[in-house]
């Protein structure tokens, strides 16, 4: 027995049964009780999920992220819609130009991209193998389909494996930038992500200019072929104008009409006008060929990032602590639904039909075991016994009980460890300063707490007297003058409950009510012994003890059924060692 253990806060709570079919609404109470309860489900989830986004964030690679701003200049005409829509196309265009693999493939030739193990590593990642798996792709190369169709690894040629890698490090290098149109402006953005600052910065400064020289490359070969196209053209006119001088010549020498003289000259002058315009045209597309102009400038060129883009940490803890808040609240939920443990009084209340259920909270306060005194033995009275807190309810309750003859009432645990014996000593103390004449026996033959901490050197107890009823005037110890405690005695092979049930034992509970008052039993925990059931239908009531959080309900329910089975009558519940924010 722990009579060490200080009880507080007893409060009896007689509960109504909850109507059939009907469920109670879910109150502002029931929610705090949920959150104190469950706290810790809570903020266990919420510890596991940050200290994963923590370690994502101290072990992943930072990125850095650079970008380089072009203003491109397009060379529209036409009406004011017309070169607001031709301009949007424009940019479009040079956008998707930004972005080929001529350019990103240059960047990659330019810095050396294809020798870099961050752009051509060869061991797929984890995210890689498990989207292969998915798409039923092997990650491995067919090797054999190469064997068959010869060409296979000892046949590839070293230049199809250097544009393998090559292809391998532009379609990483496509994933690693971002082209985008500042708003409504012609200024475009190009930026690159990069495991360096410096790196990052080499990667846009690079594309930009890859990309003007595509740029100039496109106009130099358009120039080209306009230029290719006006010598033909050239020539032609030439010869024309060959032929229309000629002619000319050949009238003037024999002018016979003075209109087609006209008409011959006005025809030469023609053929002279389009010819000097051609070949100026071809003059000027041999100078856009020899001094190309790109479209696009750079205005801003790329600077080192003072910061990592990625991972974001403060996103990510705020993603993870949100994220693990609602999982633990998930959790504590499911296990607060499916906890069959006893943590509310109303959950045996309602159930079984009690007429009250008392909840004992257990107390910070500890001291050493406090043991009774037989009297005479020179201890003071005050001192000799231990007083516990909060029992005066549980005491009141069970005064107004010996009111309705229950004179003779069992405390039996569900369990082992319910304090079912340190709860029926205190019940017998507070009786007996009442005034109330009181006896106090030891009947659990499992395990006899209240014989080895009030009388262990007992020599006579309850398994003496009911061979010879006599000896209970020795046998009961006289504790104070109105308490007496009756030992267990040495058990052989039948339990004292079991012979009490008999009836045809020397002890009998007529004329112990004839003496004493109210008189409290120990039955040994129904889990552990069948002494509940033999005893209990000759007692007045029972009180069944279970454990804050421990005992389940429905074993609970599975003994006060039992008891009720075999004609017991149970008195109410005791819930014990419950905390003491449950009556806050």
């Amino acid at each position: 027995m722990t009579s060490s253990t200080i009880f507080s806060g007893v409060s009896p709570l007689p509960l109504a049964a909850a109507a059939p079919g009907g469920n109670s609404p879910l109150t502002l109470r029931d929610m705090l009780f949920f959150l104190r309860m469950r706290w810790l489900w809570v903020l266990a989830t919420t510890f596991a999920f940050l200290a994963m986004a923590g370690t994502y964030v101290l072990t992943a690679d930072p990125t850095f992220v650079a970008s380089t701003q072009l203003v491109i200049v397009p060379q529209v005409s036409g009406s004011e819609a017309q070169r607001a829509f031709a301009e949007d196309a424009f940019i479009e265009g040079q956008l998707e130009i930004a972005r080929s693999s001529d350019v990103v493939g240059g960047t990659v030739r330019a810095l050396g991209l294809d020798t870099d193990p961050d752009f051509v590593d060869q061991t797929p990642s984890l995210q890689d193998r498990a989207k292969n798996w998915l798409m039923g792709i092997s990650s491995e190369p067919d090797t054999e389909s190469q064997e068959a169709a010869g060409t296979g690894p000892r046949q590839a040629q070293p230049h199809a494996e250097d544009e393998r890698i090559q292809d391998r490090a532009i379609a990483t290098l496509l994933n690693m930038i971002g082209i985008r149109r500042v708003g409504s402006s012609t200024i475009i953005e190009i930026s690159a992500a990069a495991s360096t600052p410096q790196r990052a910065v080499d990667i846009a400064d690079m594309l930009a200019r890859q990309y003007i020289q595509k740029n100039i490359a496109m106009k130099a070969n358009a120039s080209r072929q306009y230029s290719e196209w006006l010598e033909r053209f050239v020539s032609e006119q030439q010869r024309g104008l060959a032929e229309a001088a000629s002619a000319l010549a050949s009238f003037t020498s024999n002018p016979r009409d003075q209109f087609k003289l006209a008409e011959l000259q006005s025809a030469t002058d023609a053929r002279r006008s389009l010819y000097e315009n051609t070949l100026n045209q071809l003059t000027e597309a041999r100078q856009r060929i020899t001094y190309p102009v790109s479209d696009a400038t750079i205005v801003s060129r790329a600077t080192l990032p003072l910061s990592k883009a990625r991972p974001r940490s403060t996103l990510i803890i705020a993603f993870a602590a949100a994220v693990g808040l609602g999982v633990g609240l998930a959790l504590a939920m499911i296990r607060h639904v499916g906890d069959r443990r006893i943590i509310r009084p109303h959950q045996i209340a309602e159930a079984s039909g009690l007429p009250f259920v008392t909840l004992l909270a257990t107390s910070r306060k500890t001291h050493l075991p406090a043991r009774f005194l037989p009297a005479g033995t020179g201890s003071s009275s005050t001192a000799a016994y231990p007083v516990i807190p909060g029992m005066a309810e549980l005491s009141a309750t069970v005064v107004g009980l010996r009111r309705k003859r229950r004179v003779v009432i069992g405390i039996v645990a569900v369990d082992p460890g319910s304090g079912a014996s340190t709860i029926a000593c205190e019940l017998a103390v507070l009786s007996s300063r009442s005034g109330a004449h009181t006896l106090l026996i030891d009947a659990a033959a499992q395990k006899s707490s209240l014989s080895k901490s009030i009388a262990p050197h007992s020599s006579t107890g309850l398994v003496d007297v009911l061979d010879n009823g006599e000896l209970i005037q020795t046998a009961a110890l006289p504790l104070t003058s109105t308490l007496k405690f009756l030992p267990l005695g040495k058990v052989e092979a039948v339990t004292p409950a079991i012979r009490l049930s008999s009836r045809r034992t020397q002890l009998s509970f007529a004329d112990l009510r004839k003496e004493f008052d109210a008189i409290f039993i120990d039955i040994s925990a129904f889990s552990a012994s069948p002494d509940a059931n033999a005893i209990a239908p000759e007692l007045d009531g029972v009180l069944v003890v279970t454990s804050h959080g421990r005992t389940s309900i429905d074993d609970t329910l599975r003994v006060i059924d039992t008891l009720r089975n075999v004609g017991a009558e149970i008195l109410g519940a005791v819930i014990n060692h419950a905390p003491e924010r449950m009556h806050s």
